[in-house]
């Protein structure tokens, strides 16, 4: 999902496939052991440092402007982040062999600095892919050949510039289609283009350019967040005959994008993680938000009354299933801030999406997550985390 302040950016569904026989080795970490990162601002009462007794890293989505802005809330409310946009191809390769790293080493240092872990989104999927490559397919100037070549250099580049340094790769994003039955997504870009294997390909690709990293399926509403478990049941499957094909797979993300209008199962939620989950799989909410009908994009307040319970308590539950299931190794908001979410310039008259407001000042939503971690001592135990 891209993360830009009132700019539109479609979040389809699309996805790839099944594949050949590709060797896998367990991921480990480089700098595995020891405690999860201390929490940089102090305040024991941080999301960060509640998330720490537990060992759940609590995580956000920033864009430059949370970084130089906002970095009180940045670094000391959350010990995993991912760039929202700083790590896509269209950023990190706008022209075609120009790179252009600026803001995935702007979150790289402010990580390191804060003691942050890091999610690296996302290698492949069909939006935010540069216009010289679409355009070079679609007048083809550049042929299938050629892009196979392209897509593994993109990989090896950008994966292999940070490795060791990045804790989980989204490696594929969003390659399924919605309603029911689903399937991989025969009308995405990769798809069309390359054909089915190129999913577990750009496993292979991630693997061999940094071994420890973990590598991520990404998607949204696979646990039951639309109401069925019609695309959770597709991708589980597709994900399991990779494992047995031998695609360096290790895990799943869930985008957990909610809208209060729609409702919330709280139980399917989290009967969806532990199904992952038991597959061997470690599993993630890599971009969760709850986003409503609101006045303004620019002041963003809930037009709905019941919104203001209904916001808190689905985050709270969110994070509550999270907490549940010890497969679950981080929890990821989509942006902290409604000041920059992606939400109004997406979904029409809706926004108020994060846990902060338009003017960064912590929402109840917030303090029903801070309470849920408050409460949760009596959790399932989970592996610590890797040390930042």
């Amino acid at each position: 999902m891209e993360r830009r302040s009132v700019l539109a950016m479609g979040a389809a569904g699309a996805v790839a496939v099944v594949a050949g026989g590709l060797g896998a080795a367990a991921p480990a970490f480089a700098q595995t052991g020891g405690r999860g990162a201390k929490p940089v601002s102090g305040d024991p009462q941080s999301l960060r440092a509640l998330g720490a007794q537990i060992n759940l890293p609590i995580g956000s989505a920033l864009t430059p402007q949370d970084i130089t802005q906002w970095p009180q809330i940045s670094g000391g409310q959350f010990s995993v982040v991912t760039g929202a946009n700083a790590m896509k191809w269209e950023t990190v390769e706008p022209a075609r062999g120009q790179y252009n790293w600026t803001d995935a080493d702007q979150l790289m240092a402010f990580a390191h600095a804060n003691h942050q872990l890091v999610r690296g989104h996302t290698l492949l999927w069909h939006n935010q892919i540069p216009a010289w490559l679409t355009s070079g397919v679609a007048d083809g100037s550049i042929t299938t050949n050629q892009l196979w070549g392209l897509l593994e250099q993109h990989i090896f580049t950008e994966v292999g510039r940070y490795r060791g340094r990045i804790w989980q790769w989204d490696v594929a994003n969003e390659f399924f289609t919605d309603g029911n039955p689903s399937s991989l997504n025969p009308d995405d870009w990769w798809i069309k283009a390359l054909g089915p294997t190129v999913v577990p390909k750009a496993f292979q690709w991630a693997h061999q350019a940094d071994p420890g990293a973990l590598l991520f399926y990404n998607d949204y509403n696979i646990t039951g967040e639309d109401g069925t478990n019609a695309k959770h049941n597709a991708v589980y499957d597709w994900v399991r005959q990779l494992q047995d094909s031998g695609v360096p797979i290790h895990g799943v993300g869930t985008q957990a994008h909610l809208d209060t209008q729609y409702g919330f199962d709280p139980q399917r939620f989290q009967q969806d993680l532990e199904h992952f989950g038991s597959l061997g799989l470690k599993v993630a909410v890599t971009e969760a938000d709850v986003r409503t009908f609101v006045d303004s994009p620019q002041t963003q307040v809930p037009t709905d009354s019941l919104a203001q319970f209904a916001q808190p308590f689905e985050y709270a539950a969110m994070l509550e299933a999270a907490i549940s299931v010890p497969a679950v190794i981080s929890f990821t908001v989509w942006g902290f801030t409604d000041a920059d979410s992606w939400v109004p310039g997406v979904f029409t008259g809706e926004g108020a999406a994060c846990i902060y407001d338009v003017n960064q000042q912590p929402k109840q939503a917030y303090y029903s997550m801070q309470k849920a971690l408050e409460l949760a001592h009596g959790a399932p135990r989970r592996a610590a985390p890797p040390r930042a």
